[in-house]
């Protein structure tokens, strides 16, 4: 039996939630409404819209100027399309509604693969594969973003070929890249998706067979899965079949009972049947040099306790436990990698073997990560209202965010806030992988919770 007191509490909160705004919280709408129209959307739109080769420009300096390579990333272009869908609806604007339109096309007629399916991972500047890195390969992290991207298009247009779309990159990650044995998704697939290599870990030589060569075709990872999540997340809302349900509830559970760890933060890669690929057991020196591949990630782990409610919510499964599971998530980032002078999280931690304490490993604070704190800590305190520490802790995130994050003068977020790394003042705005979703993310889905309007807080 649930304790009546959560009950009570939750009900308490979702009146907080859909009562007259305090002039505390409109002033906070009104600034981050600013922000996320003068400061984010207009330095991106229409300025990174490619006109010549369709799609997106991929790379700008820290003044929007223009410069590199412009490959077409598939998680570049999808998370375009996501977010000028996102803004058309929010801002009931025909301008972002073009743009979406043109990103819907780009990824139709040139992204999307029409010999063997799915997305490419990048292409030239020009849309033609094979010439870059990734040669023409696929991921199940870039498909997931595209069904991610489809679905939000078809919930602004009522396009029923945006649904079909997403369908059709759901039915090929099915095929492809879904284990039938273990469950989850293979993240790394050649151009064809099969056949899929599913070998054993190997040892490294070098180390006398002590460290694990992490073979991508090999293994699972917290990244790929919590982004299937998200997507699958969304796909169920407008799709609710079956195989979806069943898929989204596969998913929720690996990520809840195995990808987390009983400490509350997510383990980063993982063999094929969900073992922990760690390096714990190594030297400090060894663990230092593949921290990469084995640390506690603060930004993925309080951007899951978020995404993990979302699932539930959808799933008609947002009850005591579930919330209780994903504020555990957000209570070991502030309790492990928060900034207690300036506010904002590390990118880094580690667990030494024999210590309960976590080391703080890379200490500099990155765009994304910031973003999501700022959402998961306002969402929080909602949900827990008795609970200040929370409302405290996402008002010196957005103080964080407005004074080392966003760059007032050109626009747009600094990769890395400017306390630890001044040097981000002069570093590109944009590239494959620093889009605009999660800032977009984070302050459209705080200006509906100061409203009273998200869905997880009990709005519409």
């Amino acid at each position: 039996m649930k304790p009546i007191h959560y009950f009570l509490l939750l009900s308490i909160a979702l009146i907080i939630s859909c009562s007259t705004i305090t002039k505390e919280d409109q002033a906070l709408i009104e600034k981050m409404n600013y922000s996320l129209q003068t400061e984010l959307l207009d330095a991106w739109y229409p300025r990174t819209v490619d006109s010549i080769n369709g799609g997106f420009l991929a790379d700008f300096t820290f003044d929007w100027q223009p410069r590199g390579r412009q490959n077409k990333m598939v998680v570049t272009q999808t998370r375009q399309l996501w977010t000028a869908s996102e803004a058309a609806a929010f801002y009931d604007s025909d301008e972002y509604r073009k743009i979406a339109d043109h990103a819907f096309k780009f990824l139709r007629d040139v992204q999307w693969d029409k010999e063997y399916g799915g997305f490419y991972t990048t292409l030239n500047s020009e849309g033609i594969p094979g010439e870059t890195s990734f040669g023409g390969n696929k991921m199940a992290y870039g498909n997931a973003f595209g069904i991610y991207a489809l679905v939000a298009y078809y919930n602004l247009t009522g396009n029923e070929e945006a649904l079909e779309f997403a369908k059709d990159v759901f039915n090929w990650l099915e095929k492809y890249s879904h284990d039938p044995v273990h469950g989850g998704y293979f993240n790394s697939l050649p151009r064809t998706g099969s056949p899929l290599s599913i070998g054993g870990m190997e040892m490294a030589e070098e180390s006398g067979g002590e460290v694990p060569v992490l073979g991508r075709m090999s293994q699972k990872d917290q990244n790929t899965s919590i982004h299937v999540l998200e997507a699958f997340t969304e796909l169920y809302k407008a799709w609710p079949d079956e195989l979806m349900r069943t898929r989204l509830q596969e998913m929720y559970d690996l990520i809840s009972k195995t990808i987390v760890t009983e400490k509350g933060y997510l383990t980063l890669f993982l063999t094929r049947d969900w073992e922990p690929i760690s390096f714990r057991d190594s030297s400090e020196a060894i663990i230092r040099r593949n921290i990469y591949n084995d640390h506690v990630s603060y930004g993925h782990d309080i951007e899951t306790g978020f995404l993990l409610l979302e699932a539930a919510h959808a799933l008609g499964q947002m009850d005591e436990d579930a919330i209780a599971f994903s504020k555990k998530m957000v209570d070991h980032t502030i309790e492990n990698g928060w900034d207690s002078k300036n506010g904002g999280i590390y990118d880094q931690g580690y667990y030494f073997k024999g210590s309960d304490t976590i080391t703080v490993m890379h200490d500099v604070k990155v765009w994304w990560s910031e973003a999501e704190a700022m959402n998961a800590l306002l969402l929080m305190s909602k949900l827990f209202p008795e609970e200040t520490k929370y409302r405290e802790y996402f008002l010196k995130q957005w103080e964080y965010i407005d004074e080392f994050m966003i760059d007032h003068e050109h626009g747009g977020w600094y990769e890395e806030g400017l306390d630890n790394s001044p040097r981000s003042a002069t570093m590109r705005k944009a590239g494959d992988w620093t889009v605009n979703y999660h800032n977009f993310r984070a302050l459209r889905n705080c200006i509906q919770m100061l409203r009273g309007e998200h869905e997880l807080t009990g709005g519409h």
